[in-house]
């Protein structure tokens, strides 16, 4: 029979509480001297009938003071509650944010050693009729020093306001942070095994997902040794876990995998077999070699994404640009290297500024991934004045003394162009995913700020990289042409690639706010394009025009801006956008994906976005074919369908979990199964072998339709 330290611990705790003066006056005193004192807020004061609204135990320890996790570990208490509600008011399950350990003389406890909040949610009957609605509970804790415990307790109120059910209701944004230091939810189910007094655990969890110094806090109580140590390995896309076990009398198990900082995996485990495969993990002391070896796979990796963006179709016509400033420049090695230079300096500048504003955001707690700037159509509609602009200058319709819109801003002409150049193309970059970037990307999910902004600055270098040749390797720069009659009429082709850029975001726009709001933008757009053509008639004639132009052009993009319809239009045309697929499909959410799985139907769940050209061109050639459709039909194949277009916080915490900082994720769920995560360009075969197999799917693509 082992000695229990918490029973032990608890009952010395509320002796010396018993006996102290100090407790005497804290009874006296009304629980005005708690050395961790509670707070019960609400999410809204105002509350409507049959719905939810959530409260919060914000607690706010002192100096050298903790308190403790529902399962406080090998000494302590948990929270408990004794609610008084009215009637037909429920109160639920508690919910913690992640946890800390602290070892104390080989006592394991878990800790909140900073202010926490405890959220718990209140169901309300709908034959609530307006007025006040009193709550109230006392609750009991643990707080303690290194040295001392004391028991706690508080009885705290708060007065709700039922108001009608379209009544506006006015939200604490405080519970958004108290929400985000809550683990989330794993959405796969892991196993746990205990044999010859080792408890093991696997959990599934994309190979791409670094971790610091992760640890396993289990909530019930029994199944393991606390303070024994936790040994990780990595096999594949499941991390497993080794440590001591204390006993095996529970089938089901539940806990929290922190991962990082107050960042954590809210899991479920049944018993099952699981062996230690794979390789150890990097401890804690040898975290940052970890690091260091995910950086320079990662940096390896943006490079090569980097490098094969070039031939991506969202790139491309900016690359024209930059190809005519290297026909003019012919094989002239001073002026093609100064140019590369200034390309690359704007490529990696701007590629570098985007991850550091994707870094901030996440650290202000935003959930935004990659691309997040092509999520507002108002940048989509400057960029589309802007590269329709681009197109009806390298058409002719106006001249500038650089097509590179930078030769007044440098003596030396040509540098200043090549680096807007190079910042266009990084911008416009951004909705493309190719191969070797989603796992770079993923890697700044995880990484410190700056070893991130490397991956970044990376990826720009990578896009660069061409230039940088043709600019430092003699051989190719000697093939290039000599500047000659030719060069006019190659100028004006290379506008053709900017109007089709510009369709591309003309059907995007019109995606995210619909036709009506589309024609009103475009009736600004062609104010934009006829100004333009105003301006170039004025040259023609000799004619400055170029202040009263651009304060024109200013105007009519400030108004189109304007005129953009907000944010539930949009939301409403997202809705209908997928009325008419071929492969119907659900709105995605981890509830939904949860309720499927349980029901044991496998499930289709894949990520995209309209900017996305890859999502798009998958889309196309293997997922709204009606090969796949038939094939997924025929075996009760669900679809849900992730709409990454518009921000939405959830999808972003959820590609995160995945280990992507932006779309296209594909991922396949049979039933009891953990989640295959499928390749970035899909076929048709790829997507109907998950269900028929790759005989039977060669048979239904060659079935006539």
């Amino acid at each position: 029979m082992t000695f229990d330290f918490r029973i032990f611990l608890t009952l010395l705790a509320f002796v010396a509480l018993a006996f102290s003066p100090a407790a005497d006056a804290q009874n006296r005193l009304g629980a005005t001297e708690l050395n961790v004192p509670a707070t019960l807020l609400a999410e809204s004061r105002e509350v409507r009938p049959g719905q939810n609204v959530t409260l919060a135990f914000l607690m706010e320890p002192k100096p050298t003071w903790h308190g403790y996790w529902e399962n406080p570990g090998d000494a302590g208490i948990g929270m408990s509650f004794d609610w008084k509600l009215p009637s037909g008011v429920t109160a639920g399950q508690a919910q913690f944010p992640v946890p800390d350990r602290l070892l104390i003389a080989g006592i394991m406890n878990y800790v909140y050693k900073g202010d926490y909040a405890v959220l718990v949610n209140l169901s309300l009957p709908k034959n609530l009729r307006p007025g006040p609605l009193p709550i109230s509970v006392k609750s009991e804790w643990l707080s303690c020093t290194d040295e001392i415990c004391v028991p706690e307790q508080d009885e705290m109120a708060i007065t709700l306001q039922v108001v009608a059910s379209d009544s506006a209701i006015q939200r604490d944004k405080r519970f958004d942070d108290f929400r985000q230091a809550l683990p989330r939810p794993l959405g796969s189910e892991a196993r746990f095994s205990v044999n010859q007094n080792l408890f093991r655990l696997s959990v599934p969890l994309p190979a791409d997902v670094a971790m610091d110094d992760p640890y396993f806090f289990i909530k019930e109580d029994g199944i393991v040794d606390y303070a024994a140590p936790q040994r990780f390995n990595r096999d594949g896309d499941r991390l497993i876990l080794e440590t001591a076990a204390r006993g095996d009398d529970l089938d089901t198990i539940t806990g929290i995998l922190k991962i990082g900082d107050h960042d954590g995996f809210l899991l479920t485990a049944t018993k099952g077999e699981v062996a230690m495969t794979g390789v150890p993990l990097a401890t804690e002391s040898g975290t940052s070699d970890g690091n260091g070896t995910l950086l320079f796979l990662a940096l390896g990796g943006a490079l090569l994404g980097g490098l094969l963006l070039n031939l991506m179709p969202c790139v491309f016509p900016i690359l024209s640009l930059k190809a005519i400033s290297l026909a003019k420049a012919g094989g002239n090695e001073a002026e093609v290297r100064r140019d590369a230079l200034a390309y690359t300096a704007g490529v990696v500048l701007v590629a570098t500024a985007l991850g550091a504003i994707l870094l901030g955001l996440r650290a202000s707690g935003a959930a935004v991934g990659w691309a997040f700037q092509l999520q507002d159509p108002r940048i989509i509609f400057v960029l589309l004045a802007l590269v329709t602009a681009i197109g009806l200058n390298l058409a002719g319709l106006f001249e500038l003394a650089n097509v590179n819109f930078g030769d007044k801003l440098t003596r030396k002409g040509g540098a200043a162009g090549s680096f807007w150049t190079g910042a266009l193309a990084a911008f416009v970059a951004t909705p493309c995913t190719g191969p070797f970037m989603a796992a770079a990307l993923g890697a700044t999910i995880v990484l410190p700020p700056v070893a991130a902004l490397v991956i970044f600055a990376g990826l720009g270098v990578g896009l660069a990289l061409p230039f940088l040749l043709i600019a430092f390797v003699p051989a190719i720069r000697s093939r290039l042409p000599k500047p000659g009659p030719w060069l006019d009429g190659f100028r004006k082709a290379m506008a053709i690639p900017m109007f089709l850029t510009s369709i591309g975001l003309i059907w995007l726009l019109g995606r995210q706010i619909g036709t009506d709001a589309l024609g009103l933008a475009l009736v600004f757009l062609l104010g934009v394009a006829l100004l333009l053509w105003w301006f170039g008639g004025g040259q023609v004639k000799g004619r400055s025009r170029g202040a009263l132009a651009s304060a024109a052009i200013v105007a009519a993009i400030a108004g189109g801006i304007l005129m953009l319809p907000g944010e539930e239009a949009m939301e409403n045309r997202q809705l209908a956008n997928t009325a008419t697929a071929t492969l119907p499909s659900e709105p995605f959410s981890e509830t939904r994906l949860s309720e499927l799985r349980a029901s044991g139907q496998p499930v289709f769940a894949y990520f995209t976005a309209d900017w996305c050209i890859t999502c798009k061109a998958n889309e196309a050639a293997a997922i709204q074919r009606t090969e796949t459709a038939d094939a997924f039909a025929a075996a009760n194949v669900s679809v849900l369908m992730g709409d990454w277009t518009r921000p939405d916080p959830d999808i972003s915490r959820f590609l995160e979990k995945h280990g992507r900082a932006g779309v296209p994720l594909y991922l396949y769920y049979a039933p009891g199964k953990d989640p295959v995560v499928l390749p970035q360009v899909l076929t048709v075969a790829t997507l109907t072998d998950l269900v028929t197999g790759p005989v039977q799917s060669a048979r239904l693509a060659t079935t006539p339709q």
